[in-house]
Formats: structure tokens, sequence, C-alpha cells
């Protein structure tokens, strides 16, 4: 399976006044790539490397989302302090072991997305520190809502030339809402 990665389009730059739907990854266009949380870290790793990707969204045999895993994940803290509390291997860890789970995971609401600039994407990630963010679209009638995008920090430099530099890090939801408007 393979990850596109979002074009602008031919002849028109995009800058912090675009619209930030330029530099969403569309997942009703682009299929997501995926892994179990059963998976080891270094199979997470290869799938990554093969596929171009800096995350992995993580499902679950029904399937059902779980969470994401993303490059960070891998080399960050987490696995080494996994490692000295369990003394364990690397190579024992899951993707289940240092993904981070739905609960805990920031979105953006569909609707707000669509009156958002790219400008706006930077503020966010920036003042919370984030690397990516869901995109949500609640499911009309109901308080359901389905993952229908990302936003991704590597795809905004890479599509405006810019640096963005995340720091902070937001534990809400509200909170990045609120640094989008």
């Amino acid at each position: 399976m393979v990850i596109a990665q979002v074009k602008a389009e031919h002849g028109k730059s995009v800058t912090r006044d675009s619209a930030a739907l330029t530099v969403m990854t569309d997942l009703t266009k682009v299929k997501a790539v995926v892994t179990a949380p059963s998976l080891s870290l270094l199979e997470a790793e290869q799938i990554m490397i093969r596929q171009g990707v800096r995350m992995l969204f993580v499902v679950n045999a029904a399937p059902a989302f779980e969470g994401l895993i993303t490059d960070t994940d891998l080399h960050g803290e987490k696995p080494m302090r996994l490692v000295a509390e369990r003394g364990s291997h690397f190579d024992e860890l899951t993707v289940g072991d240092v993904m981070t789970g739905i609960s805990s995971l920031d979105a953006i609401d569909f609707d707000l997305l669509k009156r958002a600039t790219v400008g706006d994407l930077i503020a966010t990630l920036e003042r919370f520190g984030r690397n990516h963010l869901l995109v949500v679209e609640r499911q009309s009638g109901t308080d359901a809502c389905s993952v229908c995008g990302i936003v991704s920090r590597a795809q905004i430099e890479r599509q405006t030339g810019l640096v963005v530099q995340t720091t902070h890090i937001a534990s809400t939801f509200a909170e990045v809402e609120r640094a989008l408007f």
C-alpha cells in the first residue's frame, strides 16, 4: 500500500495565506498507511521507510483506529525507558508499547479547517509542539466522528519551504481549537 504526497497545484505556490486544505492529506483520496499494535518497532520502522512516511495509523483487527506511531516515537525517550524498566531489548517492543493512543491525540474539526489558513496551522503546530494533527469530521446527527485527514509539519514544510518550530505540547483538543481560531 502506498501513501501519496499531497502536491500544490502546478504553478501555484503554497504560502501562509493559502487555504489550510492545500496542506491536508485527504484520507478520502489517499489510503492511510497502517500497522497493528502487535508489530515490532523494527518492523514498523521498515514500513515507514518503504512507504516514505513518518507516521503510521495503528488499527486493530476489527479494524478500529487505536492511535498513531511516528518516527519520533520509535527513536524517542519512551522506548529506552521501557527497555530499562522491563529489563528487555529494543527489538522486543511493539507498536502498542509506544504508540500514542487515540485518547491522547489532537484533532481539528474539518469544518474549522475549511476556514483556516496554512499560517493558522503553522501557529497551532508551533504553539502546541505537534508534528501531526488529525482532521476529524462529525457524523451527521451523532456524536461519532471519523478521521478524514491529517496535517503534517513535514508536509507543510515541503509545500511552503518554511521551517515549523515545535516546542510546547498542548494537553487538550480545546487548546488546539483555541490556537487555531
